[in-house]
């Protein structure tokens, strides 16, 4: 299942405030500013900074 484009719309990145943008194939909101992405879990977005994925080594 895909995230809530409403949903979509009000999460923000936890660390700079920015805009996210959701992976469908990796299942991850991305922040590109940070390059961290967060994970989704059941369904649930997991907005910690310290289990998110840095996007640094791609």
């Amino acid at each position: 299942m895909a995230i809530d484009n409403k949903l979509l719309m009000i999460l923000v990145c936890p660390v700079c405030k920015g805009s996210l943008d959701y992976d469908r194939n990796s299942n991850e909101l991305i922040c590109r500013a940070d390059r961290l992405a967060y994970p989704v879990q059941d369904d649930i977005p997991v907005m910690l900074p310290a289990e998110a994925r840095s996007l640094d080594s791609e």
